[in-house]
């Protein structure tokens, strides 16, 4: 079985050979947390929504929650789930993208159409989640920055 910390190495492969980088566990201002947020080379934001188990699938119903922070949404699925449910207008097919993945690769079956946020929404993403990876980043080189700064 495939957990979903694999889904995500391959879909930060797949997004890197694509000029896109991301983050995992991105917090959003709504209190949601994001699977993996990132930016395409065009500045626009992305995110994936991991789902390991057809269950996981089907009970998530605040998946919506995260359209409001992003440009292309996708669902993030190792290759043994059902995705027949994610052609169901409740999985609103025509906003959600589909990427299935495993540790060592990932493949879009179907790509997210491009729903532009605001552009000072995205501004404010953006310098969110920058700041997320460079504190993530100062966390690596000097991990006793997080416990003198734990709330900057």
């Amino acid at each position: 079985m495939i957990d979903a910390l694999a889904v995500a190495r391959g879909v930060g492969r797949l997004f890197a050979r694509n000029d896109i980088w991301c983050l995992p566990e991105m917090p959003l201002r709504n209190g949601r947390r994001a699977d993996l947020m990132g930016v395409d080379a065009k500045g626009h934001i992305v995110i994936v929504e991991i789902k390991v188990a057809r269950a996981d699938l089907l009970g998530d119903g605040k998946w919506t929650d995260y359209l409001d922070f992003c440009d292309r949404f996708y669902w993030g699925l190792p290759p043994h789930i059902d995705r027949a449910p994610l052609e169901q207008e409740d999985f609103r097919p025509d906003v959600c993208g589909v990427i299935v993945a495993d540790g060592y690769d990932a493949e879009i079956l179907r790509p997210a159409p491009l729903q532009p946020l605001n552009a000072a929404r995205r501004k404010v993403e953006i310098e969110r989640l920058a700041r997320a990876a460079l504190r993530r980043h100062a966390g690596v080189l000097d991990p006793r920055t997080m416990e003198l700064f734990p709330d900057s």
